[in-house]
C-alpha cells in the first residue's frame, strides 16, 4: 500500500460499521482489473474508490480525462489518465460483469438491465486538502461531490462525518437491499476465485452471453478473508470436516503459482494417494502442472531418493518396514547434505494430522528461506492413523513456526445437517472440543451450515453379500434420481467388503473404479468410486454407502476409539446423500 492507500484502509476499518464488506486491490471480473477499493454495504450499494498520492505541487495539468504530473523519479511531466477516469472506468467494468445476472437486475419496467442496487465511485486525494482542491480549480477535472480530501479522512474524523463523505457520492434515489443470496452473487461474480471448485465448469467468464447459474456456492467470507490474507511465513490452519480447507489450499497454491511464474516450484503433499490425485487433476485444469507439484508423501519421499543418487530400503522388507526406511534415508540424507534444503518456493500440506512429527520436520526443511511460505492445515478430529495421536506434540518442536498465526475454522458446508448429525453418532464421544494454545492442536468441534437433506440410510444386514446387494440397489435409486455415476462411492472398511461390493456393482452392469492400489484412483471417471474408508480421506461425493461389513468381536476401547473416527471421516464423505449399510448397531 502506498501511504494514501493504508489511512484509506485503516479510515474505512475503524469509521464504518460491521455489515460492510471492503476489498482492497482484488482482481475484479473476467478483465481481472485492480480497483484500489471496493466498497459493499446491503443497503447503501458497491462503491469503487481510487487513491492518489498526489500533492498539489506535483499536478501541472488536469481535465477529466488525462492529467499531466511531474515524475517522481525524473522529475518531468508525463501525461496519466484521470484519477476520476481511472475509477469510472473500473466501475463499468464491475456494472457489466453484474449486469449479466438476472437476479441483480431489473427484470423489466424503464429500468430494466439496470441493477436493482445502488453503485458510485469516487477518489481519494490522500495528500491535497479540500482548501487546495477549491483554490486550484482542481473540480473541474472530478466533481467536488466524488472526492474525500486529506483533511477529510484524518484519524479523529467523526464516523458519520466520513461516511456522509462516501455516500455523497451515490445518486439520489431508492434502491432495493442486498440480501446474502444476492450479496453472495455479487462476490460470485466480482471474484472468480471465491467460487466452490467443482463450480469452475460453470460460467464461462470470457462469453457474454454466458448464463449464471442459478445455484452458486462460494467461500464464506471468514474463508476468503484468510484465503487473501494468508501472505508469507508458516501459517497452520485448524479447521473441520468439510470446512473448505482443501478449497483455501488450492487457492494458496494457485496464487502462488500466478505470482511466481518462474523459479522454484510450490509443492502440495498429502498421506493419502487419492487426494494427491484429485489435487493434482485440479491443477493441471488450471495449466499448472509444471508449478505446482502434488503428490503424496511416499512418493515424494522416493522421488527425493532417486533424484539425488541415494540406495532405496531392500525391496524384500514389509511395506511399514520399507516405507518407514524409505523416509528415514530421506531424513539422512537432508542432515548430510545429501538432500538439498529449500527446493520448493512454498510447501503446502493438505490433512497435515496424518503426518508424523519426523515427516513434518522433514518437510519443514524443504521451504525457501527466502519465502518461508509454508501452510499446513490440520483436523485432528480426523486422525485416523496410529502416528497422528501425537503425544505431546507442538508445532514449533517440528519447526513450524505460526504462533499468531493459526486460524480455525468451525463450520462444516460439505454435508448437510443430517448427515452431520449422523457422522457425530457414529463418532460418539470423540468430537468432544479441546482447546490448545496456538502451538498445541485443538481438536475443533464442527458446527452444521445448516444445509438440509434427506435423512441418512442406516440399514442393517447380517451378512456381506446382502450387505452389497443393498447397496447396488441403492445406487441404481440414486442413478435414477438423476446422479452420475462417477457422483457416487463406495467406502467399506476393509478390503474383502470392497472388493464383493465391486463384484456385485459390475455383475449388475453398473461401472465400477476398484481403488486396489496406487494408481487406481481417477477423480473424472463416471464410475462408482469403491474403496477403504480411511482412504477416502480428503475427498467428497454427493452420494455415499458405507460399508460395515459382517460383525466381528467387541474391540477394545482404543481400538474403538479408532474405528468411530475412521467412521466419522467416511460419513463426512457425503455432500448429499448417505447410506450406512451394516450389520448390527454401532
Amino acid at each position: 500500500m502506498t501511504g494514501g492507500e493504508r489511512r484509506l484502509a485503516e479510515r474505512l476499518e475503524a469509521k464504518l460499521e460491521d455489515d460492510y464488506l471492503l476489498w482492497y486491490d482484488v482482481p475484479v471480473g473476467p478483465r481481472q482489473v485492480h480497483p484500489d477499493f471496493i466498497v459493499l454495504h446491503p443497503s447503501r450499494g458497491l462503491l469503487i474508490l481510487e487513491v492518489k498520492d498526489f500533492r498539489l505541487s506535483t499536478i501541472v495539468q488536469a481535465d477529466r480525462d488525462r492529467w499531466t504530473i511531474l515524475d517522481g523519479a525524473t522529475g518531468q511531466p508525463k501525461s496519466i489518465q484521470s484519477p476520476d477516469a481511472q475509477a469510472r472506468n473500473y466501475a463499468r467494468e464491475v456494472l457489466d460483469t453484474l449486469r449479466r445476472d438476472q437476479r441483480l437486475v431489473h427484470p423489466d419496467g424503464p429500468r430494466k438491465g439496470e441493477l436493482v442496487f445502488a453503485w458510485s465511485y469516487g477518489v481519494v486525494l490522500a495528500n491535497i486538502t479540500r482548501r487546495q482542491f477549491t483554490d486550484a480549480g482542481l473540480a473541474q477535472a472530478v466533481a467536488a461531490r466524488r472526492v474525500i480530501c486529506s483533511d477529510e479522512m484524518t484519524e479523529g474524523v467523526d464516523a458519520e462525518e466520513f461516511q456522509s463523505r462516501l455516500w455523497e457520492m451515490f445518486p439520489y434515489e431508492r434502491y432495493q437491499t442486498l440480501g446474502l443470496p444476492q450479496l453472495d452473487r455479487v462476490r460470485w461474480l466480482l471474484f472468480p476465485q471465491v467460487r466452490v471448485p467443482d463450480q469452475a465448469g460453470l460460467f464461462d467468464d470470457a462469453a457474454e452471453d454466458a448464463q449464471v447459474p442459478d445455484m452458486l456456492r462460494v467461500m464464506d467470507l471468514q474463508q476468503e478473508q484468510l484465503a487473501r490474507s494468508l501472505g508469507d511465513g508458516h501459517r497452520v490452519i485448524h479447521g473441520v470436516a468439510g470446512s473448505g480447507k482443501t478449497m483455501i489450499l488450492g487457492w494458496r497454491a494457485e496464487h502462488l503459482a500466478r505470482a511466481n511464474a518462474s523459479g522454484k516450484p510450490i509443492l502440495v503433499l498429502c498421506y493419502n494417494e487419492p487426494l494427491a490425485v484429485k489435487l493434482a487433476a485440479t491443477m493441471t485444469a488450471k495449466g499448472l502442472q509444471e508449478r505446482v507439484h502434488c503428490v503424496h508423501f511416499h512418493k515424494w519421499a522416493r522421488a527425493q531418493l532417486v533424484a539425488f543418487g541415494l540406495a532405496l530400503p531392500p525391496a524384500q522388507l514389509p511395506p511399514d518396514a520399507f516405507f518407514a526406511d524409505m523416509v528415514q534415508r530421506v531424513i539422512d540424507g537432508v542432515q548430510r547434505g545429501h538432500v538439498p534444503q529449500g527446493q520448493y518456493l512454498a510447501v503446502l500440506i493438505d490433512e497435515g494430522h496424518d503426518f508424523a512429527p519426523e515427516w513434518l520436520k522433514l518437510v519443514t526443511q524443504m521451504v525457501d528461506p527466502a519465502t518461508n511460505s509454508l501452510l499446513v492445515l490440520y483436523d485432528d478430529a480426523q486422525s485416523i492413523y496410529e502416528r497422528g495421536r501425537k503425544k505431546n506434540f507442538s508445532f514449533k518442536s517440528v519447526g513450524i513456526q505460526a504462533q499468531g498465526r493459526t486460524s480455525i475454522l468451525r463450520i462444516n458446508y460439505r454435508n448437510t445437517r443430517q448427515i452431520l448429525a449422523t457422522a457425530h453418532a457414529m463418532a460418539g464421544g470423540l468430537l468432544t472440543a479441546e482447546d490448545r494454545d496456538d502451538d498445541g492442536v485443538p481438536l475443533v468441534q464442527p458446527v452444521s451450515c445448516g444445509r438440509d437433506g434427506p435423512e441418512p440410510l442406516v440399514i442393517d444386514l447380517p451378512s456381506l453379500p446382502e450387505q452389497a446387494h443393498k447397496v447396488a440397489v441403492l445406487l441404481q435409486g440414486a442413478y435414477a434420481d438423476g446422479f452420475a455415476w462417477g457422483d457416487m462411492a463406495v467406502l467399506c472398511r476393509d478390503a474383502k467388503a470392497r472388493d464383493l461390493c465391486a463384484r456385485t456393482l459390475a455383475r449388475r452392469g453398473m461401472p465400477v473404479q476398484n481403488r486396489l492400489g496406487t494408481g487406481d484412483y481417477d477423480p473424472l471417471a463416471n464410475a462408482i468410486k469403491l474403496m477403504t474408508m480411511k482412504v477416502s480421506k480428503g475427498l467428497e461425493f454427493p452420494v455415499v454407502a458405507l460399508v460395515e461389513g459382517e460383525a466381528g468381536l467387541t474391540p477394545e476401547p482404543e481400538q474403538a476409539a479408532a474405528q468411530a473416527r475412521v467412521r466419522y471421516v467416511a460419513a463426512t464423505r457425503a455432500t448429499h446423500r448417505l447410506a450406512v449399510v451394516r450389520a448390527s448397531s454401532l
